[in-house]
């Protein structure tokens, strides 16, 4: 598959007014809805436009193309995880780590679920074009702020501490990553609620030395 270069998908034009936003909005819920009614292969500009209430021509104001519309979506889903993430860090710099892989597995799971419809469909229109950009800085701003947040843990040293900030990312991004694209059911989603914590826990506790 032939993925276009990133720097076209870029929306036209940002939003000034809350007017613009509401479009903006419009077109975002509307994209969500016809990709998990219908996948990435039937969505068209078309379809959203009519589903958003709004014409082909407004809407190609901001997103030039499909591929467009589609990253908009990954891009500000990325951006809501950053943020969260960083709020929690913040909240658990210098907590001992029990606190701190608690902390982490609640905050990801409330950034993930906050859109669930979003989060879910990142996975599925990744394969659509080249995500190494976003999702690469997402990753070394997670593992940066992990290692800060295990070299500032009262209770724990590691060896290879940039390693085990690795691991961690991982472990939280790949458990919710299997649910969201296997079976995103309530009691799954509760059963990660309770078991992500304990497993992120488990992992530090055997790692520190």
């Amino acid at each position: 598959m032939n993925r276009p270069d990133p720097t076209l998908l870029q929306p036209r034009k940002s939003p000034q007014q809350a007017r613009s936003a509401a479009t903006i909005e419009a077109i975002r819920q509307a994209t969500l809805q016809v990709l998990l009614a219908d996948g990435v292969g039937r969505l068209t500009t078309t379809l959203v436009a009519e589903r958003a209430g709004v014409s082909v021509g407004t809407m190609y104001q901001y997103y030039p193309h499909k591929q467009a519309l589609l990253f908009g979506i990954v891009e500000k889903q990325l951006l809501l995880i950053e943020d969260a993430m960083c709020a929690a860090s913040d909240r658990l710099m210098g907590a001992d780590l029990k606190t701190l892989a608690e902390g982490l597995a609640a905050a990801w799971l409330d950034a993930k679920m906050a859109d669930i419809v979003s989060s879910r469909a990142i996975y599925a229109i990744a394969s659509e074009f080249d995500l190494s950009a976003p999702m690469g800085r997402a990753a070394k701003m997670l593992m940066e702020m992990f290692d800060a947040l295990l070299a500032s843990a009262p209770d724990a040293r590691f060896a290879d501490r940039a390693s085990v900030a690795f691991m961690l990312a991982a472990l939280l991004g790949g458990s919710v990553r299997m649910v969201m694209e296997a079976d995103p059911s309530e009691d799954n989603l509760e059963r990660l609620r309770v078991e992500l914590p304990r497993a992120c826990h488990a992992y530090l506790a055997a790692a520190r030395i």
